[in-house]
């Protein structure tokens, strides 16, 4: 193609070969047009080929985008040494707004260039034909629009087999190309310079390229991923997950991100690291599966961070439990037993807590020494199923522990005794003889701890903490950690063992008040139950008493001292005393209890409630008296039970009160229950639907008295209930 044959400067679309019809013929000057189709040349079939291949492209399907030429759009366009086109891409349809139909046989410069660009083209294009050197760059050509737009050119010189010369123009958009590189030279920067660890990945998952980030992180040079499968080079213990992760992404094209995993890398396999791990399909332009793309991020020190103020939250959570959930009782094996199991959940394996025998009997301790300490074992808990356990006291067990063992040393010096990493010559130290040391070992005791239980400046005993399955040893925090737990049982077995140690006090006062079980009266059969309350501060208000009378009457007798404890029991002694003083003056039952109303008065503090009865075997009658108490019941064959409607009266102690007296019948069979308050009222329930479900035990009056007082205890009442019972039954016979 020569300059010649594009038109003049000066009239670039009039004349020339641009512009003219003529036809053109072959070197033998065969008319290329005639009638043959072919014009009897050889190229015809090529020209009619590229007819066919660049036809309207909306006459079928478009191709599927599968390259980066198919994202550039990349056109191509072939002229003749007329500058008529020969051959019209898709491509070029797209890119110059010309359909092929339009722009085959034109001359290029009508179609695409402007006036003032014509000269400099010619001059350019007329180079590559002469001299056959390509040439690349970008000027601007018109769109069918009438728009100008920026192409990015390369031109080169065609020859075909009979040496005849064409030009091939390659076309893209200049911006589209410029924005590629941009993006391209970008994200190779991004990622050899990226300090997070990046690959591509076949779908078989083996390597294609890897950053220097990643080469850092597993210690393998890029080029030895090559080629190499994913699970040779991962430093995970878990890397069929990261695998089958993988395949999950590369299967459904959903990407997986922020996968945590821990593990040791080559390049420090003392360390324990973590990373971030996100997952990537790679597809090309058309949708066709690539591979995959992985990202690793070193987040190790965010896991640790993480991990700390997990372990942290944990921490604390277990402190509140324990506020919660140890020292719910005032009892001191129930509490140590709360400790225990709290204990076992996060902090330790095998927990025990031993106590001083002497702490626990609240003797006066006597100065730490180096000498041995007699330990009595209240509770033993193991997080999992362990020989361990038959190493260690059992609950109740006391044992003598000399002066150079660890608990003993701990509860000696009041402070913590801690031992990292448990050897052979600690276990003798730690068991209660040569036996047990074997068993520790057995159970793969390998890291101690003992913390004293100190409360009010005293030490109560320790608290025993041994790991097993958990591999990490115990450490300062650790120790910090179970002082506070300790501290807090301390305070609340300390609370247990004096409440304890006063109920007992004011249990073993209570039923040395209360008679014996009562001898046969004339005409009654008689049982009696006496139950103190769980609660250390309710023991000591109730009582029952039988007392034997002239001429065979028998008086029963029920009351109930409004307190609690040692005074209410010596309260209770009293009444007592008082009321069998007077009931041997043979005097009515409301006489008695105006007495014992006026020596109530004198008690400060105490209201009390009584139920005085006297019932006479030759008539077979019960004379009873009221004082604010709850009503008898009365069971007789062949009749509902029944509440006996009775004066109620005022309880003791309110003072200027007449107590009057009512007669009851009591034929043979007939069971009357006396009893106080503790045995049918509760803070649930209406206390009427209570004494309904008393009647309802009583609906056999044959059934023998022992079991009517069984019965009703277990049917009424709750273990934990807040009240002491006293109930007395006779049956007249």
């Amino acid at each position: 193609m020569t300059a010649e044959s594009f038109p003049s400067d000066s009239d670039p679309y009039n004349g020339g070969p641009y512009t003219s019809d003529r036809r053109h013929t072959d070197r033998d000057g065969g008319d290329r047009h005639g009638g043959d189709p072919h014009g009897g040349d050889p190229r015809a079939d090529e020209r009619h080929l590229g007819d066919r291949l660049t036809g309207d492209p909306y006459d079928s399907d478009p191709p599927r985008q599968t390259s980066l030429l198919d994202v550039l759009s990349v056109a191509a366009l072939v002229l003749d040494t007329d500058g008529r086109i020969v051959f019209w891409t898709p491509q070029a349809e797209e890119l110059f707004g010309y359909s092929a139909t339009e722009a085959l046989g034109k001359p290029a410069a009508r179609l695409i260039i402007h006036p003032e660009h014509l000269h400099g083209v010619l001059k350019l294009f007329a180079e590559v034909l002469e001299t056959g050197r390509s040439w690349a760059g970008a000027f601007p050509v018109r769109h069918k629009d009438g728009s100008t737009r920026l192409m990015e050119f390369r031109n080169m010189r065609l020859l075909d087999d009979l040496g005849d010369v064409y030009a091939l123009g390659l076309a893209a958009d200049h911006n589209l190309l410029q924005r590629v590189e941009t993006d391209l030279a970008l994200c190779e920067r991004l990622i050899n310079q990226s300090p997070i660890g990046l690959a591509l990945l076949d779908p078989e998952l083996r390597y294609l390229l890897v950053n220097p980030a990643l080469e850092r992180i597993d210690g393998i040079p890029a080029e030895d991923h090559v080629g190499r499968h994913l699970r040779e080079t991962l430093p995970f213990p878990d890397v069929d997950t990261v695998e089958s992760a993988l395949r999950q992404v590369l299967t459904t094209g959903t990407p997986l991100l922020d996968q945590y995993h821990v593990g040791r890398p080559r390049s420090d396999p003392e360390q324990e690291r973590a990373w971030s791990l996100s997952f990537y399909r790679l597809e090309d332009p058309g949708g066709r599966v690539l591979g995959a793309a992985t990202s690793v991020v070193d987040v190790t020190e965010r896991h640790r961070v993480a991990a700390e103020a997990d372990r942290a939250r944990r921490r604390l959570a277990l402190i509140a439990d324990a506020s919660t959930r140890v020292g719910t009782t005032l009892e001191v094996e129930q509490t140590a037993a709360e400790l225990a199991e709290i204990t076992s959940r996060e902090l330790a394996d095998v927990v025990a807590v031993d106590v001083l025998d002497s702490a626990l009997a609240c003797r006066r301790v006597r100065e730490p020494d180096n000498g041995p300490e007699l330990f009595r074992a209240l509770a033993l808990k193991a997080a999992h199923p362990t020989v361990a356990l038959s190493a260690a006291d059992a609950p109740g067990e006391v044992a003598a522990y000399e002066g150079d063992r660890l608990v003993t040393l701990c509860v000696h010096t009041g402070r913590p005794v801690l031992v990292r990493h448990v050897d052979e010559r600690d276990l003798p130290r730690i068991a209660r003889d040569a036996e047990g040391a074997a068993l520790l070992a057995r159970a793969g005791v390998h890291s101690y701890l003992a913390v004293p239980l100190i409360a009010h400046g005293e030490v109560l005993g320790a608290l025993d903490l041994k790991r097993t399955r958990n591999p990490v040893p115990f450490d300062e925090d650790d120790v910090v950690l179970a002082g506070e737990l300790a501290s807090r049982a301390a305070i609340a077995i300390d609370n247990a063992r004096w409440f304890q140690s006063v109920r007992n006090t004011a249990l073993t006062l209570q039923r040395s008040l209360l008679p014996d079980h009562p001898p046969h009266h004339t005409g009654l059969e008689l049982a009696s139950r006496y139950q103190p309350a769980q609660a250390t501060s309710e023991v000591g208000g109730d009582w029952y008493d039988v007392l034997r009378l002239e001429n065979d009457k028998t008086a029963l007798v029920v009351g109930d001292v409004m307190g609690n404890g040692i005074d209410a029991a010596a309260t209770m002694g009293r009444l007592r005393t008082a009321t069998c003083a007077y009931a041997d003056l043979d005097l009515h039952p409301g006489e008695v209890l105006q007495h014992l109303d006026k020596i109530t008065c004198d008690l400060e503090h105490y209201i009390v409630t009584c139920l005085y009865a006297v019932f006479d075997p030759r008539t077979r009658q019960c004379c009873i008296a009221n004082a604010g108490h709850m009503p008898p019941a009365l069971a007789r064959v062949g009749e509902p039970p029944r509440l006996l409607e009775l004066p109620s009266g005022a309880p003791l102690g309110v003072g200027g009160i007449r107590f009057e007296t009512a007669t009851v019948d009591l034929v043979p069979g007939d069971v009357l229950v006396l009893y106080t308050d503790g045995l049918v009222e509760t803070r649930q329930h209406p206390i009427d639907e209570r004494l309904n479900a008393l009647l309802g035990f009583l609906d056999e009056p044959e059934r023998s008295l022992e079991e009517t007082c069984d019965l009703l205890l277990y049917g009424l009442r709750h273990p934990d209930d807040h009240d002491d019972v006293a109930l007395l039954v006779a049956r007249a016979v």
